[in-house]
């Protein structure tokens, strides 16, 4: 599908409140991360119908792997029915699935179900749906430094020659474009360490609703709110 007018190319989503959600339906965290699974589903299908490009979800940060040993092989696991079960649908609706963060911390299981869909939807092309996995930006941006300075180190770039794209080229991100869009759902006013130098002119909407009750709709609501700002990337 044609990207249609004033469409973000690239939508983000910090997808919060699973556990608060199902804490207030007096249910396991885990039936909260279950049905959060649904939610991701209507993000793809509005971004389909909106022509948006990319799509980069917080599945599951750094910090994450902190919490109680049992939550995160119960997330582990969900992550892998989801893409085992998601798999044909992808093929159907020609999604590429992409993967950043510190990938090899993935248990060995959920590293190659993740590799298998990300190598048999390779060639599809209508939308490239990015998980940020075991993703933190500070790491990220760390990462990069390290590896401009070894080219430094081994004479194959100057300092001076570093720029801001320079740095984009050594980020996780570097084949797809900043985002253009920012959500957040459960209401928090914080970005949580999730592509801290891609957002620095990302236009953000904030929903109060848990992420288990985002809906195509919701979609639809924040890019309308985002074709209502003018992007003056600092300039007037």
């Amino acid at each position: 599908m044609n990207q249609l007018p004033d469409i973000p190319k690239h939508i983000a989503i910090i997808m919060d409140g699973n556990g608060r959600w199902a804490k207030m339906h007096g249910l396991p965290r885990a039936q909260g991360h279950r049905a959060g699974a649904e939610s991701v589903r209507e993000a793809i299908d509005a971004c389909k119908e909106l022509g948006v490009e990319y799509l980069t979800l917080y599945a599951f940060s750094s910090e994450n792997w902190n919490r109680p040993e049992a939550e995160v092989a119960g997330l582990m696991l969900l992550l892998e029915k989801f893409l085992t079960s998601k798999l044909d649908d992808l093929m159907k609706q020609n999604v590429r699935l992409h993967a950043i963060g510190q990938l090899d911390r993935l248990p060995a299981s959920t590293l190659a179900i993740l590799n298998d869909v990300i190598d048999k939807t390779n060639n599809n092309s209508s939308l490239t749906l990015t998980l940020a996995l075991s993703y933190g930006s500070r790491e990220e941006i760390t990462s990069a430094t390290k590896r401009i300075a070894e080219k430094i180190k081994d004479g194959l770039l100057q300092p001076d020659q570093i720029t801001n794209e320079i740095v984009s080229q050594h980020l996780y991100t570097a084949e797809m474009p900043d985002p253009d869009l920012l959500i957040r759902t459960s209401g928090e006013m914080r970005v949580s360490n999730f592509l801290l130098w891609q957002i620095s002119y990302a236009e953000i909407v904030i929903f109060d609703k848990f992420w288990p009750e985002f809906r195509q709709g919701d979609v639809f609501a924040a890019v309308a709110e985002y074709q209502k700002r003018h992007r003056r990337y600092g300039g007037v």
